[in-house]
């Protein structure tokens, strides 16, 4: 395995013989699943790629050389969204009583959260993405701009010929492409970070799902003067005391004005938009920054001043603890 700590995405690479080992270095990457092998003597798991700080999702190239069955269900849930596109070979996807085909003119999409086999045949050699559902939830709510209770599901099956999921696959095999070529650019932070968010955003946006028709009507409507005007102070000065009077002067409209604004188009009171804003700062940071800072300094440097607030405040948020996100990111530098 090869790494290198002070740049802003990582490569792996891991050779497995045994069909334990396979199933434990993917279980990492993907979460709990089950692997079966009719030949598991002739297992020949080959996986590289890189992790991208910014969000932990994983993007890099995967094959099994036998065939093999992957489960997931309800005591087997994956981590994260799994995508994956054969250069060479099929897979076939069993869900819900249908069997998707999935070759080089078809990706398949693993959900975290439904019961699913995925086979893949001994020749099939594939692009693999792995996306936290995190991730894939924080970016659905910024485009929507509200909070969601119900978990993204999207349609299974990705054209990877015609249309933006094409575009969407070629963008990945390019990016895959050039982590391996050459590492210049990706060195900067806030390219990447940029590039990570357009490669989820892009998912979303092409890809159909169950918040396709509100993503459209909502992407059609574009906010008020004073909610733009709001949202930009509170994001401007995040790591600042702030107060309800300070948004109110920002905005330029009265009290109840913002709160209606706020709960149209966010969901969300003014405050409480500001708590989440900068919870999802603090993960940012606990996921991206490699330095000796503990998460209470980070937790007091976007205003929390609280820790057991700060804590319940972001299990409830993201559904682990501060520590259980620095532990899982840490494991995946180490690996």
């Amino acid at each position: 395995m090869n790494q290198n700590n002070d740049l802003h995405f990582r490569d792996i690479v891991a050779d497995r013989f045994d069909l334990a080992g396979a199933r434990s270095w993917m279980s990492e990457v993907c979460g709990p699943h089950v692997l079966r092998a009719s030949k598991p003597e002739r297992i020949q798991f080959h996986h590289s790629g890189n992790v991208l700080r910014s969000t932990s999702t994983i993007l890099g190239y995967v094959q099994y050389g036998t065939d093999v069955t992957i489960g997931v269900g309800e005591d087997m849930k994956l981590n994260c969204y799994s995508l994956s596109l054969p250069l060479s070979g099929e897979q076939e996807l069993a869900k819900a009583g249908r069997l998707l085909r999935s070759d080089r003119d078809c990706g398949v999409i693993v959900m975290p959260f439904e019961h699913q086999e995925l086979t893949i045949a001994g020749d099939c050699r594939k692009l693999q993405v792995a996306i936290p559902q995190a991730a894939i939830h924080k970016t659905l709510e910024d485009l929507l701009q509200r909070s969601v209770d119900v978990p993204l599901s999207f349609e299974a099956e990705m054209d990877a010929v015609h249309g933006g999921s094409a575009s969407w696959w070629r963008m990945v095999r390019h990016l895959a492409d050039e982590l391996e070529r050459s590492r210049d650019l990706y060195d900067e932070l806030y390219f990447t970070r940029d590039m990570e968010n357009a490669l989820i955003k892009g998912l979303i946006l092409t890809q159909p799902h169950n918040y396709t028709r509100e993503l459209r009507e909502r992407l059609q409507v574009k906010l008020p003067y004073y909610l733009v005007r709001a949202r930009d102070f509170i994001q401007a000065n995040a790591r600042q005391e702030m107060y309800l009077e300070d948004i109110e002067q920002a905005a330029g409209v009265s009290r109840f004005k913002l709160y209606e604004g706020f709960a149209k188009y966010f969901g969300l009171s003014p405050m409480a938009y500001l708590r989440k804003y900068r919870l999802t700062a603090v993960r940012q940071d606990l996921l991206e920054d490699r330095s000796q800072r503990n998460i209470c300094e980070i937790a007091l440097s976007w205003g929390f001043s609280h820790q057991g607030r700060f804590s319940s405040e972001y299990r409830k948020l993201f559904d682990e603890t501060p520590s259980m996100t620095v532990q899982r990111a840490e494991a995946r530098r180490q690996r």
